[in-house]
């Protein structure tokens, strides 16, 4: 089975180096291609491809401006996001905003295509080629606070996905004692729910031991 691929970005001759690239996998289609923010939901919402691939800047808006209406639509579509400027605003950016993965344009197109195959099957879980600890952390980042031995391991499964029964499953714990984890981890990390959790986790260096690369919100 083909996976549908829709491709936004105002110039034409990344979109059919793009296309190309698609084209010459078999297992990718290009359904449909668009140059704005207005355009891309357009065509997606006429179109409804398994992957969008998008450009962050766009001549009327954000790539982020699509990617945040589709996934406030669905929870099944990939969500790429292309650009120039990869540095780590970016990346938390794409990430909280609901992207599957994050590419930059200097990337051969090769990884763009793996990126959107990424993006198919594991729609929430957020890729960013090249992706280092290094860069996933600010240089002005504040300092860690210190989670205990359990914290650390709650929060590791929080980023493989798992959800609170499966947390306590996993490590022999009542739901009510990993829901109080978490709660602790939470209020630790300043955040309200497990996507800042875990991108403020990534800033702080938590999270260096989970797969490079590879977070699931």
């Amino acid at each position: 089975m083909n996976t549908s691929v829709m491709l936004v970005d105002d110039h034409e001759l990344i979109r059919q180096g793009l296309a190309r690239a698609f084209e010459r996998d078999d297992a990718m289609h290009v359904v449909g291609q668009a140059g704005s923010v207005h355009e891309g939901l357009a065509v997606f919402r006429e179109l409804r491809p398994d992957v969008v691939v998008t450009d962050l800047q766009l001549p009327d808006g954000q790539g982020l401006e699509i990617v945040r209406a589709v996934r406030a639509e669905s929870d099944t579509v990939g969500l790429v996001v292309l650009t120039m400027h990869a540095g780590d605003d970016q990346i938390f950016a794409a990430m909280e905003a609901g992207a599957s993965a994050f590419v930059g344009k200097d990337s051969k197109s090769s990884e763009v295509v793996s990126a959107a195959k990424h993006a198919a099957v594991a729609p929430r879980t957020f890729l960013c080629a090249g992706l280092s600890a290094a860069m996933m952390r600010r240089a002005t980042a504040p300092a860690a606070p210190r989670l205990s031995t359990r914290e650390e391991e709650v929060l590791a499964l929080l980023a493989e996905g798992l959800g609170t029964s499966d947390i306590a499953g996993r490590l022999y714990l009542s739901e009510s004692t990993a829901k109080t984890h978490i709660t602790h981890i939470y209020q630790k990390l300043g955040a309200a729910n497990r996507a800042q959790a875990l991108v403020t986790a990534m800033r702080m260096g938590l999270l260096d031991g989970v797969a490079s690369g590879h977070l699931t919100r």
